[in-house]
């Protein structure tokens, strides 16, 4: 094991293992704890988020109804999260697409405001630039801390969008952010298991978006 490339993975595993069958026996126990203790975490954050996801969709949906875009933002990992929420919406696997934008796709753009104006601006100048009021700004930091994640809520709020944010742990500063207008909270001190359960919340957000517009619609 101990000249596997992937061996960081599990440090807890001796690198002189050779009990193959029992090693493989232990992963798999791993994986499905995990496994588990993920699904639970989920649920138990989307019943727990149930009206403000409710009200956090029918608000959504309105803006979307009328004309308005989402602009999803976030660092690191939650990059890539902002990146599949915009991907549901688009491109959804059912219902309606929406339009949406990921302010983390942009290489050009994200290098260009980094280098110029700073990375603590690199969102909200994305947001001076596109959001106009009737839009929708979907935040992600498992924190709830990344500067520039507040610093686009507070621009987005500036500007009349609708503010959305995804945390972790006890939601950190933007739980007590005046600029967001709804926080959704996963109560975790890990990143995999936040991040995780954040997926959840937002497929269930989008479940609640289409069934308001198709609400709206059959009216």
């Amino acid at each position: 094991m101990s000249n596997e490339p992937t061996s960081f993975l599990y440090p807890f595993i001796d690198g002189e293992e050779r009990d193959e069958v029992g090693l493989l026996t232990d992963l798999s126990r791993s994986a499905s704890a995990k496994m588990e203790e993920s699904r639970q975490l989920g649920n138990l954050t989307i019943e727990r988020s149930r009206p403000q996801l409710q009200q956090a969709g029918q608000e959504m949906a309105e803006r979307l109804r009328l004309g308005g875009r989402l602009f999803a933002f976030g660092n690191g990992g939650s990059a890539t999260d902002a990146a599949g929420l915009v991907d549901l919406f688009l491109s959804p696997p059912y219902g309606i697409p929406l339009p949406a934008l990921a302010l983390v796709d942009d290489r050009a753009v994200l290098t260009a405001l980094a280098n110029d104006v700073g990375y603590d601006l690199v969102f909200s100048r994305q947001i001076i630039a596109h959001g106009r009021p009737g839009d929708i700004a979907v935040g992600f930091s498992t924190s709830g801390g990344s500067v520039n994640v507040l610093n686009a809520f507070d621009q987005a709020s500036t500007g009349g969008l609708l503010t959305l944010g995804f945390a972790g742990y006890e939601g950190g500063s933007m739980a007590s952010s005046s600029s967001v207008q709804h926080c959704l909270v996963v109560g975790s001190d890990s990143v995999h298991r936040i991040q995780e359960a954040q997926s959840a919340l937002v497929f269930e957000l989008w479940s609640i978006v289409q069934r308001g517009l198709g609400e709206r619609g059959a009216q």
